[in-house]
């Protein structure tokens, strides 16, 4: 008998912040736009002004282009601060807000120590994206996605 495997569709990331936990959760969640892409990584017509993550479960994550149109990506699942938040993604392949669809992102804020942080970034569900599924994860888990965000994260985290 011939066991198949599915390839791993999840993206795994982790980056150690020179910062206490309390200080990196609220860099990622509530300081979102001080390190997130907004030149590239936004779905209005106009320029991105804002990333926003409101923080209570069923919060709403969107961003605020500079016209003051929100566009939203999703909400807020779970909210623990200063130790986990879960987030809903509800951006299809087209990079179109669909409320239909759902992936989950979750962060966990670990602390290494005092001043030290280790953050674990998990997106999952990626089988949702369907024939996309394999390059959705590509290019989430790339230097252009999750990749490279978390390391310019842990810079803006650090000062």
């Amino acid at each position: 008998m011939n066991a198949r495997t599915e390839p791993d569709l999840t993206v795994r990331k982790v980056v150690t912040v020179d910062a206490p936990r309390a200080v990196a959760f609220d860099v990622f969640t509530a300081r979102m736009a001080s390190w997130w892409p907004m030149a590239s990584h936004h779905i209005g017509q106009s320029e991105c002004a804002d990333v926003v993550v409101e923080p209570r479960v069923g919060g709403r994550w969107l961003e605020r282009g500079v016209d003051g149109v929100e566009c939203p990506w999703g909400e807020v699942l779970a909210w623990q601060p200063p130790e986990r938040v879960l987030l809903a993604w509800r951006l299809n392949a087209q990079w179109r807000f669909d409320p239909a669809f759902l992936n989950e992102i979750e962060i966990r804020f670990v602390e290494v120590d005092a001043a030290t942080t280790r953050v674990e970034l998990e997106h999952r569900g990626l089988e949702a994206f369907g024939a996309q599924a394999a390059q959705m994860r590509d290019v989430l888990g790339s230097a252009n996605g999750w990749g490279g965000m978390l390391d310019h994260y842990a810079v803006v985290a650090a000062r």
